[in-house]
């Protein structure tokens, strides 16, 4: 296609909300023009739904749940006026508490100001409070923000270390639903242990957030945590950066949670509208649509071109797949659904994976998201009428022509600067096309089945941990090898977890599992050390 075709497609195709400042482009994605009017009907339903779901309608058929994080921004849509309440109330108590950490009448043991924030969860309890703290984070941060985002104790070391002596002054807040989520459990014991190793009580540093009566509720009142904040059971973890789980560490960090929610409800306005040349999240989903054929046969490659966008991809990869990875669908037909997400930052990305983008598998297609404003302040010229923004911009639409070159397709969302309003937009933005698109491929958004499958399985392999070292210890005079092992204990189908986990045990000399190598390594030799 010819350039003044390219310009007459792009202002046939070009939505721009003036408000927001934010436009979604998909001249680059080649549907034949009957394709929205061939949709039409398809997408009216999926408005039909959205509004049932906006209006309180259970959509988490396996919980016999509501999904309303749209509430969160509009407490008035909420479909009780207790739930109204709640929410609003729940805001109030987020920021009162921020107010009183950042004035000092919430204070470190020694009576001085809070200056660090450690945040303790996983998923989307940690993936949209680091997205949210680390695009719109700044050396005026009231609170300098530390996660513990896995299970893993080498991480956790590490993010202790940077606090270094700052642990006295820190915060740190807890986010788990049930309370019971094992990685968040261990984040919080392993935080405790610091602490106290420290000479510190983790109860008068730490607040939680959980849902009501959960085990997490129960342990903070017991040991008279500083507070705690709802995560209400209609919230799902990747669409809960807009409740407290994501308010309270951005209101902390010195956030203008306000405009955040701002942000979010107006584009959540934008995005009902049923007709659908005003709607950008119908035309991400649409888009996506296109793309994947419906089937999720190509990937989407995510390229925000701003350092502080970095973790948008990480955010969406959950948003996105989570919701959308599913292998059936609403009516109970296999369909093995979803859309794989990836992506790092422009121009970084033209010096890793472009080449192959442009020139090697045809597997995805490009989401471009530009900023118009380079930095606060003036920017100087790196050389005669250019500066370092000059050629940001310029490397995202010399990319994105050279990908168009190759019939490689893709949509970019342009906002003018990153803002907690903008930040917001994107937020909303995602969610409802996410909210869409499970509609037009019949799928369920709201559920995820195979998180808990995995969650089970671990569970499984921890069992097994326990009836492995209890053997060992029973007999600290006899070797085995994995396989002697899985005999020993009726497991034979198991003997590869068996090894994996000896494996690993004898690795960690805290389980005092020693292992005498051989080759091949599974006919190593595992027995507990004497004490």
């Amino acid at each position: 296609m010819q350039k003044k075709q390219l310009w007459e497609l792009y202002k046939g195709r070009l939505y721009h909300d003036a408000g927001l400042e934010l436009s979604v482009d998909t001249s680059r994605m080649n549907y034949a023009d009957t394709f929205l009017s061939e949709m039409e009907p398809r997408l009216q339903k999926a408005y039909q739904e959205m509004t049932e779901l906006e209006g309180g309608a259970v959509a988490n058929a396996d919980e016999q749940r509501m999904v309303g994080h749209y509430w969160l921004r509009a407490p008035e849509l909420a479909p009780t006026a207790e739930l109204s309440d709640e929410i609003r109330g729940a805001l109030a108590s987020v920021k009162a508490f921020a107010a009183s950490v950042h004035q000092g009448n919430i204070a470190a043991p020694d009576n001085q100001k809070f200056t660090n924030l450690l945040v303790i969860g996983i998923g989307g309890s940690a993936l949209g409070p680091q997205f949210v703290a680390d695009s719109l984070g700044s050396a005026r941060d009231r609170m300098r923000v530390f996660f513990f985002d896995n299970t893993d104790p080498d991480g956790m070391d590490k993010v202790v270390a940077e606090i270094g002596a700052g642990l006295k002054h820190t915060l740190a807040v807890v986010i788990s639903k049930s309370g019971g989520t094992k990685e968040t459990r261990n984040g919080m014991l392993e935080a405790r242990r610091a602490f106290e190793k420290a000479g510190l009580h983790f109860a008068a540093q730490a607040v939680a957030v959980t849902g009501c009566d959960s085990e997490l509720d129960r342990t903070a009142s017991q040991e008279g945590w500083l507070g705690t904040f709802p995560m209400w059971d209609w919230v799902g973890g990747r669409t809960s950066v807009t409740s407290a789980v994501g308010l309270l560490p951005a209101a902390l960090q010195g956030i203008d949670v306000d405009r955040l929610l701002e942000g979010a409800r107006l584009c959540d306005q934008s995005t009902r509208s049923r007709s659908t040349r005003e709607n950008p999240a119908a035309l991400l989903a649409l888009s996506w649509y296109h793309a994947t054929r419906g089937k999720g046969t190509r990937d989407m490659v995510l390229l925000p071109y701003k350092d502080r966008l970095i973790l948008f991809s990480r955010y969406l990869q959950q948003l996105i797949m989570e919701s959308l990875g599913k292998e059936l669908d609403r009516d109970g037909n296999l369909v093995l659904q979803g859309i794989t997400v990836y992506g790092n930052k422009g121009s970084t990305d033209q010096h890793a994976y472009v080449q192959q983008l442009r020139e090697g598998v045809p597997n995805f297609f490009a989401t471009f998201i530009e900023v118009l404003k380079d930095r606060e302040g003036a920017s100087f010229e790196v050389e005669p009428g250019a500066t370092s923004g000059d050629y940001l911009s310029g490397f995202l639409q010399g990319t994105r022509s050279a990908l168009y070159e190759k019939e490689r397709e893709s949509v970019t969302i342009t906002i003018r600067e990153i803002t907690p309003a903008t930040v917001g937009a994107l937020i909303a933005l995602y969610e409802r096309a996410v909210g869409l698109y499970a509609s037009l491929i019949n799928v369920n958004a709201y559920h995820q089945p195979g998180v808990e499958a995995g969650k089970k399985a671990a569970g499984v392999v921890l069992k097994l941990q326990g009836e492995i070292l209890e053997m060992l210890r029973r007999q600290p005079r006899r070797d085995f090898t994995c396989e002697d092992l899985a005999m020993t204990l009726a497991r034979p189908e198991e003997v590869e977890t068996v090894f994996n986990i000896l494996r690993h045990l004898a690795a960690n000399p805290d389980h005092g599992i020693e292992m005498t190598a051989s080759t091949p390594i599974w006919e190593s030799r595992f027995k507990a050390r004497k004490k």
